[in-house]
């Protein structure tokens, strides 16, 4: 089947309300139309030097060419398929060895269909560890479904596809305004362990983007023989770069581990085809708000996100509204925030929003949660995540 891609003639500036029932502040989402035309990206993809066509055989540049050199990989062999190759000597794990070269139209629908969710669930005694920091447990908050289209009502929201050695893996992210890039930002917030395995593991491989995933929200059946222009109809951002915290890289491990109060990731991404920016395209980006302001006074927040594990699918995006209570794991670690919410893995870093004198900002991302799905922690992002965002844009927010 097909979709008849919406026009988007006369849209521009148009607001979406982000919102559930009983709501005390509006969480929106500005939606600025993509022009309809030959120049929109998601419309008519324009040839791209990036990548050989299909398969794994890909042109590498130079400078990620002489990267994996600098780590004894063979750059025809990396062509060839050694990406596949997990094997600890071949998987890069530093912070400065993050390499991933596009390979153009691995990010096939029934590919990113089979994605599976890299779920980080914690135990029962970890989340009522020092319960004089915590706040007792939320209620669970049932996640509702995003009205559709996606463009309309939350654009900045997208999937985020990695393959690490279990397989093809599925997260969430968001769309982030570049300081340095005014209107053109490429910067994408979703979670360190969407990027990087943490503690003894490495970076993830073949990282894209994916804004507004199903934008229309068809079924399972619907999207049985589903076009590339149904499934993606913004195109494919691969990250050319990826930055999370030291604390995730060392600390990260299966059950979030001390890393999970650092986990937190930043992707600068290019178009697989076409030159135009993610912001341009998708017509909108949310600034992040850093000030960690307490769960007492941050208010309402939402969690928009696409689960995947049961009882979801990972085709329909959703959200979760609620005010946060606090979530320490440690004494030594800061505080998390913590809603209820019914959401599974596949929501993993997907961003939180609130509002900030009338602005909706992102706030945190969702990190960990128990395996009742009952509720979702994410991060403080502080000074640390300042940090390293504004590296981010300042070291590759123009290439």
């Amino acid at each position: 089947m097909r979709s008849t891609r919406p026009s988007f003639s006369g849209m521009r500036g148009r607001r979406r309300v982000l919102a559930a029932a009983g709501l005390a502040a509006a969480l929106t989402l500005t939606a600025s139309a993509c022009e309809s035309g030959d120049d929109n990206a998601a419309d008519k993809p324009a040839a791209t030097s990036s990548g050989a066509s299909g398969g794994d055989k890909i042109e590498i540049p130079a400078d990620i060419a002489d990267r994996l050199k600098e780590h004894g990989i063979d750059v025809d062999d990396w062509k060839d398929g050694e990406w596949k190759n997990w094997d600890k000597d071949k998987w890069l794990t530093e912070a400065e060895d993050f390499v991933n070269p596009v390979i153009e139209g691995l990010w096939k629908p029934e590919r990113m269909k089979s994605a599976k969710d890299p779920d980080k669930t914690i135990s029962t005694k970890d989340a009522s560890a020092d319960q004089g920091v915590s706040d007792p447990a939320p209620a669970p908050v049932t996640a509702t479904r995003e009205e559709t289209p996606y463009h309309d009502n939350a654009a900045p929201v997208g999937k985020v596809f990695f393959d690490s050695p279990e397989g093809s893996m599925v997260c969430s992210g968001t769309v982030v305004k570049d300081p340095r890039n005014p209107g053109k930002s490429n910067l994408v917030w979703t979670a360190g362990h969407c990027v990087h395995a943490g503690g003894g593991g490495g970076w993830y491989r073949n990282i894209a983007f994916v804004p507004a995933y199903n934008d229309l929200g068809k079924s399972e059946a619907e999207l049985a023989n589903a076009t590339q222009q149904e499934i993606s109809p913004y195109g494919q951002y691969w990250a050319d770069w990826a930055s999370t915290s030291n604390e995730w890289i060392q600390g990260g491990s299966e059950s979030g581990g001390d890393g999970a109060a650092y986990d937190y990731a930043v992707l600068h991404v290019k178009p697989e085809s076409g030159s135009k920016s993610l912001e341009e395209t998708v017509g909108t980006a949310l600034d992040v708000d850093f000030s960690t302001p307490a769960a007492s006074d941050a208010g309402t927040m939402g969690a928009w996100g696409y689960p995947a594990a049961p009882p979801y699918n990972g085709l329909i995006m959703h959200k979760c509204v609620d005010r946060p209570g606090r979530l320490s794991l440690s004494p030594s670690l800061p505080t998390m925030y913590r809603i209820g919410c019914t959401m599974t893995g596949g929501s993993s870093g997907g961003g939180w929003f609130r509002v900030v004198d009338g602005k909706t900002v992102l706030v945190s991302n969702t990190s960990i949660g128990p395996t009742d799905n009952t509720w979702l922690a994410g991060p403080q992002l502080g000074q640390g995540a300042k940090t390293l965002f504004d590296n981010m844009s300042k070291e590759y927010g123009a290439k």
